[in-house]
């Protein structure tokens, strides 16, 4: 299990010059907001400039807010503003869990990910001499980082979430952790096995298209996005679907367009795909050699959903296969077990001809670990 630090009551969309403080109410809790966390963690608070946009980055020096605890977690914090800020400016509230720079960041090829709450960083705040009514943010970003032994510096990402209680407009845990192996996989470092230097070879070679299901905000396709492009790639490189319902397609969108630097090549491609829908969508006909890799991460929260989940594979691995009839997809997922029941989905997965089996954990801030597992076929030539 993660935590993750956020606002139970967000700042204000404006605030006024005068130097008055910006009331919120932090929270720490897991993925869902439905566990607190249970032990006393300072939280540092700094300011960041959004616009105007200047030649460097202009953060301020982080300053202990709160030590919070479950037993205050209502409790309204004032927050001075920033000391230097301008009329017309706009400004991002940081709160992480450290002071130091790397503290508001996640760096996901890091080892110890998750051993502390994840930061967290405001809209950004209009700052004005006589501000309109101000209304309360609805939206948050957190920053994430990737590392190549080919970059001098980190490729650093945002993720926007919304604030309200929207399953696939928020950050869940196995995404997270999912991109974090895909990370070190990358890097190297990962223990090869036989079947993770398969993943890895076919993950990251020149050519490869991957379908992602119940792709949320975004995040996984974005790193594999982001990972494949710092690979010397060809003009064509394949493709990358990500897929969800109409209604995570407008953050999915913005999230994948607002890091589109990092990806010239590879973008990913945001598209509607309904389980229940009998057909697939005319769009992943696009994929005319196949589909090489399918990504899932937390799609096993709702057991009902199963048949219709287990049903969208068997098609996808149909119609691949009727294009390149020895290739059949590997299939990658990001669990983290909620209740035991989801694990008949491996029973299901079974019956059509896929085998999972777990190849990595990674380990949160409790005993609990979002499990990697990978699905193959027996292919009959």
């Amino acid at each position: 299990m993660f935590y993750y630090i956020s606002f139970l009551r967000p700042p204000p969309t404006q605030a006024a010059l005068s130097g008055e403080p910006i009331f919120i109410t932090p929270q720490i809790a897991n993925d869902l907001r439905t566990e607190y966390y249970t032990g006393v963690q300072d939280i540092f608070y700094s300011w960041s400039l959004h616009a105007p946009k200047t030649s460097s980055s202009v953060i301020t020096k982080p300053v202990k807010l709160t030590s919070w605890k479950a037993s205050t977690m209502y409790k309204e914090i004032p927050v001075p503003p920033p000391r230097n800020a301008r009329k017309g400016e706009y400004w991002r509230l940081i709160l992480s869990p450290g002071m130091s720079r790397k503290d508001q960041i996640l760096f996901l090829s890091d080892e110890n990910l998750g051993h502390q709450p994840f930061p967290v960083l405001s809209d950004p705040i209009f700052f004005s001499s006589r501000p309109s009514k101000a209304t309360k943010q609805e939206q948050i970003q957190r920053s994430y980082a990737l590392t190549a032994t080919n970059r001098n510096n980190p490729a650093i990402f945002h993720i926007i979430e919304q604030t309200s209680f929207d399953l696939d407009k928020k950050i869940w845990d196995s995404g997270i952790g999912l991109s974090s192996w895909f990370a070190r996989l990358h890097s190297g470092m990962v223990t090869n096995t036989a079947l993770l230097s398969h993943v890895k070879n076919v993950l990251f070679a020149s050519k490869c298209d991957v379908l992602e299901l119940g792709a949320g905000t975004g995040i996984v396709a974005i790193t594999l996005g982001i990972l494949r492009g710092l690979l010397d790639l060809p003009e064509k490189p394949g493709k990358i679907v990500t897929t969800d319902l109409p209604s995570a397609l407008p953050i999915l969108q913005t999230n994948i367009t607002s890091n589109q630097s990092f990806y010239p090549c590879n973008a990913p491609e945001a598209a509607v795909l309904d389980w229940d829908e009998p057909e697939i969508p005319t769009q992943m006909e696009s994929f005319v050699s196949g589909i090489d890799v399918i990504v899932m991460a937390d799609v096993t929260y709702n057991t009902a959903s199963f048949p219709s989940l287990i049903g969208t594979l068997s098609r996808l691995i149909r119609f691949s296969m009727s294009v390149s009839p020895v290739k059949a997809p590997l299939i990658i997922l990001g669990y983290k077990e909620r209740d035991a029941a989801e694990r008949t989905l491996w029973e299901m997965a079974e019956k059509i001809g896929i085998h999972f089996e777990e190849v990595a954990r990674v380990p949160g801030a409790d005993e609990s670990s979002v499990e990697v597992w990978v699905g193959t076929m027996v292919v009959d030539t």
